[in-house]
């Protein structure tokens, strides 16, 4: 059964025994969202892959981060010809010792890019012409909690990537995260952090492992099997 806020709700309370009087749409609302945040950060996936486009500004090396980026993939910059290459990442440190006079006047086709802060990223060297970029990168997704957006279908009454698919992982951990806010018991804070450790594992062997390989390429997967040598046969 897919999830929606409401389902999810009333299963966490259910599984518990405990009333909305303590478990208050409040107190699961932050239950939630910090369950998916923890999911998020475990287990990169398909669902935050996204892609935006934009141009260099001539004599501006810095780059402003989408606001609901999480973390770079990769940076790919087009030129006047359409050549498409891809910038090498590089720590601030770096990009100071390779391109210490970035105020001046020498300006070239980027070639690195960083971050520099919370705001922005930067290129080096400084653009001189304003250059296309593709920015693939992981974004923040819908919280489940999110009753507004998407605007279309708000996440809530139709559920996430993560509730339409993967409800187990999600109701484990949130039950896990609800013991843990209860105190308790004991038994049942260790029984479904083993299930949602379970349920992460295989959510990560699908989502950086059957999604990230191919049949034609790699090959089938297959079991090693265990199998006796002809000349044990008939033996005891």
């Amino acid at each position: 059964m897919a999830y929606t806020l409401a389902n999810l709700y009333s299963d966490v309370r259910g599984y518990t025994e405990v009333g909305s009087t303590v478990l208050s749409d409040s107190i699961l609302g932050t239950i939630t969202q910090n369950t998916e945040n923890q999911i998020l950060r475990s287990i990169p996936t398909d669902q935050n892959a996204h892609y935006a486009t934009s141009n260099l500004v001539v004599n501006n090396r810095y780059v402003t981060i989408p606001s609901d980026l999480r973390s770079i993939n990769y940076v790919q910059l087009t030129d006047a010809n359409g050549k498409q290459t891809f910038l090498e990442q590089r720590d601030p440190s770096f990009m100071a010792e390779y391109y210490s006079t970035p105020d001046s006047n020498s300006v070239s086709i980027p070639k690195y890019y960083g971050n520099w802060d919370e705001t922005y990223w930067v290129v080096a060297p400084t653009p001189d012409k304003d250059y296309k970029i593709t920015l693939a990168y992981n974004r923040e997704p819908y919280s489940l909690t999110d009753t507004v957006n998407p605007t279309t279908a708000p996440a809530a009454t139709n559920g996430t990537y993560l509730s339409n698919k993967y409800q187990d992982l999600l109701l484990y951990a949130c039950l896990y995260n609800t013991y843990g806010y209860l105190k308790g018991p004991g038994d049942m804070i260790q029984y479904y952090q083993s299930q949602y450790q379970n349920a992460l594992t295989s959510y990560g062997t699908e989502q950086i492992g059957y999604r990230r390989r191919d049949e034609y390429e790699d090959g089938m997967i297959r079991q090693q099997l265990r199998s006796q040598s002809p000349s044990s046969y008939g033996t005891k």
